[in-house]
Formats: structure tokens, sequence, C-alpha cells
């Protein structure tokens, strides 16, 4: 319900993606474009823009080279001024203060701010997360702040975009659960209904979990799940769909590279080198060639810089299950390559180790290893089995039916918001040389009820 034409039926929709590190990337639909920007702390916004979601989308284009700031949103006006709001976090000596909400004009090709127009509309401990809205004739700003209870939504309004704002909050924190709603934005359906999609601020080991919670307009004010005696929301931790669609989507997980393109789900650790991977040199498989690691070989800290380490988001149900099944008659010396889950704070791995012209199973936890059997065959089974608390065991098999438990159990781990992966590595830590063959990658889970 949110690509293509059914966007562009409302003005109002306003989505966001949270990537690694505190990035946030808004992603809007305007002036018969859809529009996104996105910024990191260090390097300063960024945007592209396209007139179909699908692409092709502009070259990324440099808006502010800065740092110190976070959060943007861009916005249209009805006479087709466009603005740009983001959080300056870091301390500022002229106002005393920290976590500044500065409001911009930009550009007509949105590529630019208009830096004399900067004004500060907003400021409060922690005060991010922020978008801009016109909704009737109130102009709306959505932000989240730090208070006693936790972190909560918050939203002011005004009939002119300088102020001056009234100020509202929109949920109270569930204390019994620590994942409170955080970055989000409004989405208006075609038939009149109001929902809020968010990421919750907090997580355990699967990273910051997505919400989709009902809102209801009281006293002209958006009120984000179930409306308590205050008039402020509550969390709704189960509800009806928002819309009936009776078609076979569903999570994508399980891959035979049968296609010539990756699907949806995967996404590379860092970016790829399209010379060392092919889904095509070999039909049917996908093909992994080794390279070395970004820096030299160093425990705890090798997976992180492996090149060719293909993910996943890595689901948390009951019972889950990943298998795949991969052919190393290729690979040569130094050469690494398996099956993986890490964060940006812990690791561990299954998979074969070639070394002197030998391949052993090998186990690796967060920079100890342990060493198994010698592996003669050219094709070898790995699996990952983990649980709802994120204890996981790796398992192997010589014959694809039956499956041997190696090297006892991990911990799934949290790490820089976006949780545990599960993915497919192989890098070779002497030389560029040696490759893997990947038949099919299978994830099987128990939904929760």
């Amino acid at each position: 319900m949110l690509y293509g034409e059914q966007i562009k039926k409302t003005d109002f929709v306003h989505l966001i993606v949270h990537i690694k590190h505190g990035i946030v990337c808004t992603i809007r639909y305007y002036k018969n474009r859809f529009w996104v920007y996105f910024g990191t702390p260090d390097d300063g916004f960024f945007m592209s823009s396209a007139t179909n979601a699908g692409g092709p989308w502009e070259p990324l284009h440099q808006v502010w080279k800065t740092a110190g700031w976070d959060d943007c949103s861009s916005f249209c006006d009805d006479d087709g001024q466009l603005y740009f709001i983001a959080t300056n976090f870091k301390f500022d000596p002229k106002t005393n203060k920290q976590y500044n909400i500065h409001l911009f004009r930009m550009s007509p090709d949105g590529k630019s701010l208009i830096t004399s127009s900067d004004t500060i509309i907003h400021q409060s401990k922690g005060s991010e997360a922020n978008k801009l809205y016109k909704i009737g004739s109130f102009y709306f700003h959505y932000f989240s702040e730090v208070r006693k209870e936790g972190r909560v939504m918050m939203m002011e309004r005004a009939t002119k975009l300088t102020g001056p704002w009234e100020v509202r909050q929109l949920n109270h924190v569930d204390s019994k659960v620590d994942r409170e709603p955080n970055q989000g934005g409004l989405i208006q359906l075609s038939n009149g209904q109001w929902y809020f999609f968010t990421h919750h601020g907090t997580g355990d080991w699967e990273g910051r979990a997505a919400s989709l919670l009902p809102v209801q307009w009281i006293d002209g004010w958006p009120v984000v799940g179930a409306v308590g005696e205050d008039g402020i929301g509550r969390m709704v931790w189960s509800a009806a769909k928002p819309i009936d669609v009776k078609n076979d989507l569903g999570i994508l997980g399980s891959d035979d590279f049968s296609s010539s393109i990756l699907k949806a789900q995967w996404e590379w650790n860092y970016q790829p080198r399209a010379e060392k991977w092919s889904l095509t040199e070999r039909p049917g498989y996908l093909r992994l060639h080794a390279f070395k690691p970004l820096m030299p070989y160093e425990p705890k800290k090798t997976i992180l810089r492996a090149g060719n380490t293909l993910t996943q988001r890595t689901m948390r149900t009951k019972a889950n299950t990943v298998t795949i099944q991969m052919n190393i008659d290729h690979m040569v010396n130094g050469q690494y390559a398996g099956l993986t889950h890490f964060s940006t704070i812990s690791y561990s791995t299954l998979g074969i180790r070639q070394a002197e012209g030998r391949r052993y199973l090998v186990y690796e936890c967060n920079g100890k290893d342990t060493v198994g059997v010698r592996i003669t065959g050219k094709t070898i089974w790995l699996r990952s089995t983990w649980d709802f608390n994120g204890e996981n065991t790796y398992s192997f098999s010589i014959n694809g039916r039956v499956f041997t438990p190696f090297a006892g159990t991990s911990q799934l781990t949290w790490g820089s918001y976006r949780g545990d992966r599960i993915g497919i590595y192989n890098f070779n830590t002497i030389k560029a040389k040696g490759y893997i063959d990947i038949n099919w990658f299978r994830y099987e889970f128990q939904k929760n009820e």
C-alpha cells in the first residue's frame, strides 16, 4: 500500500527508513516526483529524486556538507516553495543549547538550502525525528524528545511556518516493554483513515522493530495508538490490517537464485564489486568470488570488513532456521566461506577454511575459533537455528539429510540500531582468488501468534 500509484493519492504520505549508525532517510512525493533526503552526523545531507519510485533515480547530490546534524525532512508548501528541516544536536554557543531544530527554504530544484532563511523553530531535550505537514489550515511539525518517562512522540502546530507553535505530546511510553515508538510519519489512506508508521527507539537483538499504529484526530490533533483518559496515545500491539489485499505477497526470505537479479530481501554489508559476484556465471547459483578484506586480518573484526557478505534481516519469531547448500570445489588457500550472524558488536560464523590445500569446518565466535572435521567433498550444507530469545545453534551436513550441531550456542546481539544480520560470507586473507557457488538459501520461520 505504500508504493506506486497509491502513494500519489495523498500529499501526506511521509515514510521513514532508519539505516545503520543513526542515518535517517525520508521519502516524500510532491511536484509529480519522489524525493529522498538523508543525512549522516559526520558528512551532512544528501538527496535524490525520481518520477517513479522504482527508479531510475538521479545521481546522489550533496545538499549541504556539515557535521553535527541529523533527522532531516523536506516539505513542499501550497505555493510550491520547498523547505528543509533538521536538528543540530551539537551545543550551539549562540543559543547556549543543544538539539536546536532549524527550518530553511530550499532552491526550486531542492538541491540547495537558502542559508539566509535559517530559523530555529523548536528546541528541547533530545528533540529530533522531524517531519513537516500541511493538513487543512494548519502546519504540523512532528518530532520526538526525551522526557522523564522516556522518549515520546510530539507534535506542534501553527497557522504559519514561522509560528507561533502550540505543542502536544502524542503518546506515553509503555513501561512494561522498553520499545517506544520514535521516528515515523503520518499516512492517510484513500478511505480517509489515518495511521502512523514508526520504528521503535529501542529494541533487542532484532534491532528497531517497525509498527503501524492507528491515528485518531481529537480537537485537531493526531493521537497515535489507543487514546488514554488524558487524551494522549498508548501503544497498540495488535490490530486489524488497514487494507485487506488478496494476493500472494509475504515476507521474502528463501532464494533459489534462479533470477538474473537479486531479490529485494538481500543487502550487501558493503558496496558490492560487480565483477566479484554473479547470478549468471553458473545459472541457478549465486557465485561469490573471494577478495581480501578492506583491512588486514584481525580477529573479532574481519567478518565486519569482508566485502562479499550478502545479508538479510534476522527475524524474531519462536523458531527460525536458515540452511544453505554451498559448493566449495573452487576454494583456494587463504579462503573463508560460510554462514554468519553479525552485528556491529559481535559475530559468529560456521564455514569452511582452506589452508595448505586442505579444507576444514571452522566455527568462530568473536575472535575465538573451533576447528572441526576435514571436509573432502565438493558440497556442504550449513544451518543456523535460533529461537525467540536469540540463542543460535549452528549445524552442518555432508549429505543434505543428517545435520550435526557444532560448537555449542551463541547469542544474537543488538548493534547500531539495526540488530543482528544473517548472511553468506566469502573472503580470502592472502589474495583475490577462489570462489564458492550457493545453490539455495532457505529461510524457515514460525509466525508469532
